[in-house]
């Protein structure tokens, strides 16, 4: 059968109970394999309350933008609702089901096990996607759009220059973020070799760039 989202009723923003003004767009979270344990978006954790190198850190970085405290671990999915809510801030993801995976293959269950976004790109061919463009065009209060990961391959960019050509034309911010994930430590450990003296963990790395590219609070 195809791998469908795992929290795919929420991509289309129907379930929101307000306006959103921001709005966070990721790749893919698979409902299988079994393995995926994140109860909500970007709540996949692998490491202990003191691990600053381990799983997503999306929870332990977006609330520090705000002047909160990391809610990657002393938190659950309704605390992170009410966290958007709170800030008016709507998640969603690109790929909505990956229509030619097989959850018999289990090369196909490696390879999605891995949370690989490279691995999508290059290894699945069929797709449905999440229509970007089409929920700012109903939720025109949403005003600052970002996309989690950078756009360098072929595949994520195509999906992601309609979603900035029409942030452009209707003056909307549109950035891409840092990585929350563990990919982040391909550049993070060039950067601490650069700077010796003022190493960084994965979290402080990811909140470092983003406070650089978020909108003003």
């Amino acid at each position: 059968m195809p791998c469908h989202h795992k929290f795919q009723s929420y991509l289309n923003l129907e379930r929101l109970d307000f306006e959103p003004t921001t709005l966070i767009v990721g790749t893919f979270n698979p409902e299988w394999p079994a393995a995926n344990l994140a109860t909500w978006f970007y709540g996949r954790i692998t490491g202990g309350i003191n691990d600053h190198n381990s799983g997503n850190h999306f929870w332990a970085v977006l609330p520090r933008i705000y002047g909160r405290d990391s809610m990657k671990i002393a938190a659950n999915k309704q605390q992170w609702k009410a966290f958007c809510k709170e800030n008016k801030i709507a998640i969603t993801d690109l790929i909505s089901t990956i229509v030619d995976a097989d959850s018999n293959n289990n090369a196909h269950q490696q390879l999605l096990q891995g949370y690989s976004d490279t691995a999508i790109a290059e290894n699945f061919n069929e797709f449905k996607f999440t229509d970007i463009v089409g929920l700012l065009e109903q939720h025109p209060s949403i005003r600052n759009v970002y996309l989690t990961r950078g756009t360098g391959q072929t595949f994520w960019n195509n999906l992601w220059q309609p979603v900035t050509a029409y942030c452009n034309l209707h003056r909307i911010t549109c950035n891409t973020l840092m990585t929350p994930s563990d990919n982040v430590r391909f550049q993070l450990g060039p950067y601490n070799a650069l700077h010796p003296e003022q190493k960084l963990n994965r979290e402080d790395f990811i909140y470092m760039y983003w406070q650089q590219k978020w909108h003003l609070l």
